[in-house]
């Protein structure tokens, strides 16, 4: 399965990670290209995204 880095749409907004166990950083993270996070793109609640570049 395909993998894509979504962040919450609003700062401070709080998105269930898939399996419920917590809860999607606020800088994002990669997670599967399941229906749950196509969901969660559709319906506002997260976006799509890069991650951040790691300082030197």
């Amino acid at each position: 399965m395909s993998k894509f880095y979504v962040k919450p749409a609003m700062p401070g907004q709080k998105v269930h990670l898939e399996d419920g166990r917590g809860f999607l950083p606020e800088e994002g993270a990669e997670v599967a290209r399941s229906t749950y996070w196509l969901r969660r793109v559709k319906d506002g609640s997260v976006v799509e995204a890069r991650p951040a570049k790691k300082g030197k």
